[in-house]
């Protein structure tokens, strides 16, 4: 927004210039972005910054949005108060006597209208504003339009209320009324734009038609022309959510529903009203009838208990109990109880009447707590921190010492942030990156990735982002496509996140870590080719990850649909299911636009979290020569290594070291549903050389045992 620093001196007196100004507002957060003097008044040139000075300087700012209040030229000359300690003149119009002039107006709608305050005003002449209104107004890069509808232009820039001005002889019925629209209700507007309205909309009409939509623009069927003679203002409260609703509906954003729909003043109609009475006055004549106040509901502010405690606690000691009053005082804020309530000398400043914004305070020498009732223009204040705020930014935080914030207790590791940093630490090694994903997903997403109910977003972004996901895979391969259709072909990322289940009418969090690769294992060079990453390289990062948690890791092919069924395993600990991993299915891959093999590994860390880190031992390698002996058996389908490997170890063989499966063989002589398998078992003494008999009868025990599996040994 736009301000003029000559406007702001019309409520306040300071001795700095517009610049040392500008940085004061600043540091208290009101930012002067910049400023600038227009051609017109520097000779048509813009000018340097030394030029930049005098009564036409303009401010560049920037407000933020829950600052409504600083939004006009009295808010801004408030903070300037503050800032400077400096008296603030209040708004009093100066009126003549009133008439009485009967104008109903009634407030159907009590929620989208609290209070509506109006005035009449009768033979006024229309005509242009005068000099010092119209050249206020293009200095703010607007364009004067006669002297009603600029003096409530004006108001609106100097008070930050918006206000409106209907053509009283265009109003029929005599009456204004504050409604919902009816079905089928139209309106043209200001800008000669035919609006349909909804029964949702909130306008200001007449007894026979709506004559304005409420809060964002008048219509022209009752606008001020130069025919116009009698006038009715408007000045009232709007509902913020309804504005905003209408405003965004159609498709209007205007000055007033900018200012409406982050809240209005609820106290300032009447002023506002008067503010606009009393310009009109001055420039078109005209008779005054007396104030038309409607109130349906009360907004009130909340009175806060404010503790020299929390302001020591927060800020430090280092304000004066004298300089809070100050401060709060010139910002509008009132004592009403407490060691500042009542009237003293002791506040800088000469006290000055309650209008809106010079507000007074007193001394009593007793409590040191404060209850403060918030001003009606301040929205943004609901919470005692919030009063700590303005004392602060108006006291200056560079005045505020360089000090670290207390702490009492001690700096906790979550239980398993060791197992996490393990975990991503020998990811990295293995030459993965981290990257982070959307929690958001589609739901033919959840249906190919998830085997629980998704949990559905009430109110989701877009189609494609309507459910949280139950699985980190879609979110990587996105990552992964994205890589290679920009031409990086070998792609290795993890990410560790939360995926979220439905569980009967609860939702459920789980933590998974998820790795995808894709392209070369090994880089290419002199001397060819770089080996591709196959199931083996991704099986093996698996094992990597595992095999430092104590607990022994099966493999088996029990993996979902979404993997390929002759290139994926899946691995338990004790039975639970703690990876699953492989080629991504090539229907998936396809449908995905994946154009090379994709390798996806999702690994349950709730439950591979559950156990102990394996600890190193050492074990001092014997001097004696190991003994390795082959049995070479074919087994049915249907009996995994697992089962093999279980009943080997049944056996309690001390010096059997090892027992591994050396090689798989399927098909030849080796009939459908069977396999054939070469096993390696060592055996070896860190006491002594073992004799051939020894190893002879362990072996016969192995094969005994493989026997009772349906094990046949082979010749």
């Amino acid at each position: 927004m736009r301000i003029i620093p000559s406007w702001i001196r019309d409520f306040i007196s300071v001795s700095d210039d517009d610049h040392q100004m500008a940085e004061r507002l600043t540091a208290s957060g009101v930012a002067i972005e910049g400023f600038y003097l227009p051609q017109h008044a520097n000779n048509g040139r813009a000018g340097g910054p030394d030029e930049q000075s005098g009564p036409d300087l303009v401010y560049e700012a920037e407000v933020t949005t829950n600052r409504v209040d600083a939004m006009n030229h009295y808010g801004v000359a408030r903070e300037v108060s503050a800032i400077y300690d400096a008296v603030l003149k209040p708004v009093e119009p100066k009126l003549p006597a009133t008439h009485r002039f009967d104008f109903p107006i009634e407030i159907e709608d009590a929620e989208g209208c609290a209070r509506y305050t109006a005035r009449v005003v009768r033979n006024v002449k229309i005509g242009p504003s005068p000099a010092r209104i119209a050249h206020r107004i293009e200095l703010l890069d607007s364009r004067p339009i006669n002297n009603v509808a600029d003096a409530t232009n004006y108001a609106l820039i100097e008070l930050g209320h918006p206000t409106h001005a209907f053509d009283l002889d265009l109003l029929e019925g005599g009456k204004i009324i504050v409604r919902r629209a009816h079905a089928g209700e139209t309106i043209t507007t200001l800008d000669g734009v035919d609006r349909k309205l909804s029964p949702e909309d909130l306008v200001i009409a007449d007894a026979v038609k709506p004559v304005a939509i409420a809060g964002v623009m008048g219509g022209a069927g009752t606008m001020i022309t130069e025919r116009t003679k009698n006038v009715l203002i408007e000045s009232a409260w709007f509902d913020p959510a309804s504005i905003r609703a209408t405003s965004k509906r159609l498709g209007m954003h205007t000055d007033a529903s900018h200012r409406f729909e982050r809240g209005a003043d609820y106290g300032i109609t009447s002023l506002a009203c008067a503010r606009v009475a009393e310009l009109i006055l001055a420039s078109a004549g005209g008779e005054l009838g007396d104030e038309i106040d409607a109130v349906a509901r009360v907004i009130e502010r909340p009175t806060l208990e404010l503790t020299r405690h929390d302001v020591q606690r927060i800020l430090g000691p280092g304000i004066p109990d004298q300089e809070i009053a100050r401060i709060l005082r010139r910002l509008g804020f009132v004592i009403t109880s407490g060691r500042f309530a009542g009237n003293s000398n002791l506040i800088s400043g000469s006290a000055s009447t309650r209008v809106h914004g010079g507000l007074h305070f007193a001394v009593a020498e007793s409590a040191s707590d404060f209850t403060v009732e918030v001003p009606t223009w301040r929205l943004d204040i609901e919470r005692p921190i919030d009063l700590i705020e303005e004392i602060a930014r108006i006291y200056g935080y560079n005045k505020f010492a360089n000090t670290l914030p207390s702490f009492a207790g001690a700096v906790v590791e979550l239980p398993m942030a060791q197992k996490q940093a393990l975990m991503r630490e020998r990811l990295m090694a293995l030459g993965y990156d981290e990257s982070m994903s959307s929690t958001f997903m589609a739901h033919g997403d959840a249906k190919v990735f998830g085997v629980c109910e998704p949990v559905q977003i009430a109110n989701p972004l877009n189609e494609e982002m309507g459910f949280m996901r139950t699985s980190l895979a879609p979110g990587m391969l996105n990552q992964v496509a994205y890589n290679l259709n920009r031409g990086n072909a070998n792609v290795r990322l993890f990410e560790s996140g939360d995926v979220f289940e439905m569980v009967g009418d609860k939702v459920n969090e789980r933590r998974r870590i998820t790795f995808v690769a894709t392209g070369a294992a090994t880089e290419s060079g002199v001397h060819g080719q770089g080996e591709p990453i196959s199931f083996f390289h991704v099986k093996g990062d698996v094992e990597a990850l595992l095999t430092e948690f104590a607990g022994k890791v099966i493999f088996d092919t029990q993996t979902p649909a979404y993997l390929h069924p002759g290139r994926s395993a899946r691995a338990t600990m004790d039975g639970a299911t703690i990876a699953l991993f492989g080629q991504l299915h090539p229907d998936v891959a396809a449908s995905r636009k994946l154009k090379q093999e994709v390798f996806v590994a999702e690994v349950f860390v709730d439950r591979l979290f559950e156990r102990n880190l394996r600890e190193a031992q050492y074990t001092a390698i014997s001097r004696y020569p190991a003994v390795d002996r082959d049995f070479s058996f074919v087994f049915d389908d249907a009996v995994g290594f697992d089962r093999i490997l279980e009943t080997v170890e049944a056996l309690k063989i001390p010096e059997m070291k090892s027992f591994i499966p050396a090689e798989v063989f399927r098909g030849g002589n080796v009939a459908q549903g069977k396999y054939s398998v070469l096993l390696r078992a060592e055996f070896q003494s860190s006491e002594r050389t073992l004799r051939d008999d020894e190893v002879a009868l362990w072996s016969q025990q192995i094969i005994k045992a493989l026997e009772t599996l349906g094990g046949v040994q082979r010749a």
